[in-house]
């Protein structure tokens, strides 16, 4: 074990709630538990914060939504392709929500490492490491719906800026547009438990 007192290497794990020590540079799938992504995700903010509410807009929140979306443009998306859907942002319950201009300010080191944890997260959960193109276009589109309903509604953007950074979302039914259109952050308690249940929905 690495130490952080001088004497040795700074310390590169991180104790989680369950117990686990996830190794930051080299993370195992044995150390990944749901419970600690879910808890992690459902307090770590978007928009580093900035949007209107009570609560925070928390990544977990985002990702069910992802998820919600993805399933709505694909009607048939397998059930674990929508896991894969549910878990994309999963590696910032250890790294956190860096806004994109922050990640692009920095090295291609940042990308690798969440490359790398977002990997043993897939193999934890029986997912493929690479996702087949096809199905990481899918999710990085229902991903940038998201980002613009969020930024209008919640973080204060004016739909020309939303669709000059994120796109103008088209082709979605009524009912989706109505959801996205009146988002509401919830408490992490609350969100975190949707975060499971729909885990155990679509992992089972």
């Amino acid at each position: 074990m690495s130490r952080a007192n001088g004497k040795g290497s700074a310390r590169a794990w991180q104790r989680m709630l369950s117990g686990r020590r996830l190794d930051l540079l080299d993370p195992s799938p044995l150390d990944i538990e749901i419970e600690d992504i879910a808890h992690g995700l459902a307090r770590v903010a978007r928009w580093n914060g900035q949007t209107k509410g009570e609560h925070a807009f928390s990544v977990a929140e985002h990702c069910l939504l992802v998820e919600a979306i993805a399933g709505t443009l694909d009607p048939k998306l397998q059930r674990r392709m929508r896991l894969a859907a549910l878990i994309h942002d999963a590696p910032e319950y250890v790294i956190g929500d860096l806004i994109s201009p922050f990640k692009a300010a920095l090295s291609l080191d940042y990308r690798a490492f969440e490359a790398k944890l977002l990997a043993a997260i897939h193999l934890r959960f029986g997912l493929p490491v690479e996702l087949p193109p096809r199905i990481a276009t899918l999710i990085k589109r229902a991903d940038r719906i998201a980002a613009f309903y969020e930024a209008t509604g919640l973080a204060g953007f004016s739909r020309a800026e939303a669709r000059r950074f994120f796109g103008q979302p088209r082709d979605l039914s009524p009912p989706l547009v109505a959801r996205l259109s009146h988002l509401s952050p919830l408490p992490a308690a609350e969100v975190e438990a949707r975060f499971i249940k729909r885990f155990n929905e679509l992992a089972r």
